[in-house]
Formats: structure tokens, C-alpha cells, sequence
């Protein structure tokens, strides 16, 4: 799924390893209520902060804390990265290599912003994902949505109204104040780089003022952000979310959560309010902490029925988009930010992720050799392009390798050895083959767990409808040597 982390990130093992430890008390104690209502809230909390949390460590990372050495660009100002992510990225896990990223962490609190893109030829697959605070993914500009024309789109706040300005093709609204764009440009091959940094170059933000040539809006107040790491996710992440919800109103389609907020205020979790905002006793508190281990088990539950299983393989067709999408299941949600935070919608992407062989078998690059084969005729159906990324089983981050190579894609093609037959052999192993077509066809394998993601972007039909599945993974050697030391990752 996508969608790379921070210097350790929230990866799966820091998103669903979060313990409560009560703050200061601030107001007379709650009413009393039984320890099972305070666990099933205390649960749901859980489950629902924790894709927001996450969102916001990447945030910190890339537009708050400047001295990140994840930190991209302030609010408001478009970050262009003119390369592929590698291991040295580490603020989001499971990043794609294909496409270059340029980020947009927006501010609405005072006026919306219109995002302008140029035209770009057909050939070339480009998206622009909206996604708010929640983790819901509110729109899409991009080949596949709005075509590679040139045009303007404006992204407004919670709060606003009104009709579509002169020269706005559309508008979108965000649930929340503060929200991201995340733009994904094709990349055909490292000869193409420059023709990618052209297009990124175009990529324009203005706030609607400045660009309808009207008064600019009042400023609104700066905000006391709070330092977020490993450490403190863990300990506090009620602190965070209820930091998180003054930014995220229960109005328009989010009103629907204002049953939810009371109660979660039931257990301290208010908007703005140092958690606890209520005096809990040292039970409740050990109710509360209790939940963090019930929880995770949800959400490993969730990813491992997640999607279609095939040969090892879990085809992502469905369950990630907007608030009707997951349709208040917070579970799904905590999932598809675990399994890959920042994921596309499936009818922009689909994703088939792995862990296994065909025949159900850890896949481990220091044991076993493998191979992936297609059938003549049958490679992933896209209207874009497709890649299979390989990644450090234990973090789910890029490895390094002799060849810096990460992924097979579709541009990939005319390079890569056939068989006689037509079809497509990949050998996923840690060394490399000593045969020169295989070596042709390798992806290299970490020195231990493997992880794996098929991507599809833009998708046809027989992909979403599940009509076409990928191909299973075959072990073809035990006993690899194993005294090479793990790959790093800074």
C-alpha cells in the first residue's frame, strides 16, 4: 500500500504496540460506569486514534519539525522529491519506488487553497490523493479522476461555503483543518528523472485570495505542537488524538460522530484537552492500558482477512476510501493504515501484499530461494503501469542492495528475459543468480523476513472484481548460507 517513516517510524510494530498512561487530572472525577463499558469505549478509542496518530507523526516529520531529517516543506508549500524513494526514507511504511512524490501539507483554517497542475502528456500516469486528519482519502486529481489536462482545483476546509470560484474546475472539502496532498508522478525509467522534475516544477499552490486577487485572509493563531516520537506515541496516544480532534469538527458529513466524541469524553478524550480531561482512578486507568494488546489483535485479524487470498497473496480491491467507505468501522481503518498507511483507493490502486509462499510458508530470504512467475498473457491488468516492491519483512521499509534495485515494474519490460513460452520467471533471493537471464530478472531479498506489495495503478476491472489474481510464490532452494549481516536502514 503506499503508500515510507520517521527516523523509526510508526511502523506496525510502534502503530499497534501504543500503552495509556494517564496525564494529569483535571476535572471531578466521571460518573461511574462498569469496567466492560470502559474497556469497549477505551477499545474504540484505540482503534479509532490510531491511523490519526500515525498521520501526525508523519506530519510532524515532514512539515512541523524542521530539524527532521524527514522535513520536507511548511504547511502550505508544495515539496517536491525529484527521485525514487530508498532506504534512507523511513517516515512512511511500505513506500512506493515508482513515483516520485511531491507533498502538500495543507492549512485551511484560514481560507481554502486551489492547487493548479499543467498538462501532461497521456502516456504518463499522474495522481494528486486528498487525504484529511482522519486518514480518509476526500478526492482525486489525476490522470485516472480528472484526465492530464491542465486545470485548477481548489481544496477547502470544514468550514466552508459557497459556490465554485472563476477558474476552479472543482472543488473538494476536507473534514478536517489540516489535510494532505500527495502527488504521484510516473517515472518511466532513471533516464526520465528530468522530464519528472519538469512536471513537478508546475505543480502550483496559491490560497484562494492570491489567486482570485482578492484581500487576503485574517491569519489564524499558531499552533503549539506537540514533539511526537516512539516514546511519547506510546505513552500518550489518547493525548495525541484528543490534540488531533480540535482540527477535526464534528460538522457537515462528521457530525455523525458527535454520539462518538461524548463518548469518548466519557473515559477524558475531549478536543483540545490534555487527556485525561476527567479524573480516572487507578483502576479505569488499568482498564484503559489493558485494551492496547485486544486491540492489536483486532487489527492483525483485520489484515489477515483482508482483501482476497490467492496462493499466499491478499488482493486489496476493496475497504479503503473516504467516510462511507469504512462506514464508521474504525478496525478496517487501524488496518489499512498498519498494513500501509496513506494507501490509495482501489480504484486508483489495488494492492496484493504477501508474507508467504504458495504453499503458506514464511517467506524468508536467508532459507530459501524463489520465484514469481506470469503467464504468458496474463501480467497484472492496469491502465497504468504495475510494480512489485520488496521489503524488509520485520519493518516493512525498502532494503538495501548490491544493485539498489527494489522493484520490477511494468517500464521494466523490454529489459526482462521471457521464458519460451511467453511468460515472465522473477527470482526473489538475497544473492544473486549466477545465470546471466535470471540475474536479469532479479529482486533482491532481505537476509531474513520478507515482505512483499504487487501494485497496480489504475486498475482494470477484472483486477477489482477479482476476476485475475497473482500468481503464487515458489520456493525453489533451503539451506542458503547465512553469514551476511541484516541490511540496515537508517
Amino acid at each position: 500500500m503506499q503508500a515510507g517513516k520517521i527516523p523509526r517510524a510508526a511502523t506496525l510494530v510502534v502503530a499497534i504496540a501504543f500503552s495509556v498512561a494517564a496525564i494529569a487530572q483535571n476535572e471531578p472525577a466521571s460518573n461511574a460506569s462498569t469496567n466492560s463499558q470502559l474497556e469497549a469505549t477505551a477499545k474504540e478509542a484505540y482503534l479509532y486514534g490510531l491511523p490519526m496518530v500515525m498521520l501526525y507523526r508523519i506530519m510532524y516529520d515532514y512539515a512541523v519539525n524542521e530539524n527532521s531529517s524527514q522535513f520536507k516543506a511548511p504547511f502550505n508549500t508544495i515539496a517536491n522529491v525529484p527521485r525514487v524513494y530508498t532506504p534512507a526514507d523511513t517516515s512512511v511504511v511500505t513506500p512506493n519506488s515508482d513515483t516520485p512524490y511531491s507533498f502538500l501539507w495543507m492549512d485551511l483554517r484560514a481560507e481554502p487553497l486551489v492547487l493548479c497542475v499543467p498538462e501532461i502528456e497521456p502516456e504518463r500516469y499522474y495522481s494528486v490523493m486528498l487525504t484529511s486528519l482522519y486518514t480518509f482519502n476526500f478526492g482525486y486529481i489525476g490522470s485516472r479522476s480528472t484526465g492530464n489536462g491542465a486545470g485548477c482545483y481548489m481544496v477547502a476546509g470544514p468550514s466552508w461555503a459557497g459556490a465554485t470560484p472563476a477558474g476552479v474546475n472543482n472543488v473538494f472539502v476536507s473534514e478536517t483543518e489540516f489535510a494532505l496532498a500527495m502527488y504521484r508522478t510516473q517515472l518511466f525509467s532513471p533516464a526520465d528523472l528530468d522530464n519528472v522534475k519538469a512536471i513537478q516544477a508546475k505543480f502550483d499552490v496559491k490560497s484562494l485570495s492570491v489567486f482570485l486577487g482578492s484581500p487576503k485572509a485574517k491569519p489564524t493563531a499558531a499552533v503549539k505542537w506537540p514533539a511526537i516520537d516512539e516514546a511519547s506515541a506510546k505513552a500518550n496516544p489518547f493525548d495525541y488524538l484528543a490534540f488531533l480532534l480540535e482540527f477535526a469538527p464534528p460538522v457537515g458529513a462528521a457530525a455523525v460522530e458527535i454520539p462518538l466524541r461524548e463518548k469518548f469524553a466519557q473515559i477524558g478524550i475531549r478536543a483540545g484537552r490534555p487527556f485525561p480531561s476527567i479524573a480516572l482512578s487507578d483502576a479505569d486507568k488499568a482498564v484503559i492500558a489493558s485494551v492496547a494488546e485486544p486491540a492489536a489483535a483486532v487489527i492483525r485479524e483485520k489484515l489477515a482477512t483482508a482483501g482476497v487470498a490467492s496462493e499466499g497473496w491478499i488482493l486489496i480491491n476493496s475497504g479503503i476510501g473516504d467516510r462511507a467507505v469504512y462506514n464508521g468501522d474504525w478496525a478496517q481503518r487501524a488496518a489499512v493504515a498498519v498494513g500501509g498507511i496513506l494507501a490509495n483507493d482501489p480504484v486508483e490502486a489495488v494492492y496484493a501484499i504477501t508474507r508467504q509462499d504458495k504453499d503458506g510458508e514464511p517467506l524468508d530470504g536467508a532459507s530459501a530461494n524463489y520465484t514469481l512467475t506470469f503467464p504468458a498473457g496474463a501480467l497484472p491488468p492496469v491502465n497504468a503501469f504495475w510494480s512489485i516492491t520488496m521489503y524488509d519483512g520485520k519493518t516493512q521499509l525498502l532494503i538495501n542492495n548490491p544493485i539498489n534495485r527494489y522493484l520490477i515494474n511494468s517500464a521494466m519490460l523490454p529489459d526482462l528475459h521471457k521464458n519460451a513460452d511467453g511468460s515472465l520467471t522473477l527470482f526473489i533471493q538475497r544473492e544473486a543468480p549466477t545465470e546471466p537471464d535470471q540475474k536479469t530478472n532479479w529482486l533482491p531479498a532481505p537476509n531474513g523476513a520478507i515482505y512483499m506489495v504487487l501494485r497496480l495503478y489504475w486498475p482494470k476491472e477484472e483486477a477489482l472484481d477479482g476476476r485475475w489474481l497473482p500468481p503464487g510464490i515458489q520456493r525453489t532452494r533451503d539451506g542458503v548460507a547465512n553469514n551476511a549481516p541484516t541490511a540496515s536502514h537508517p
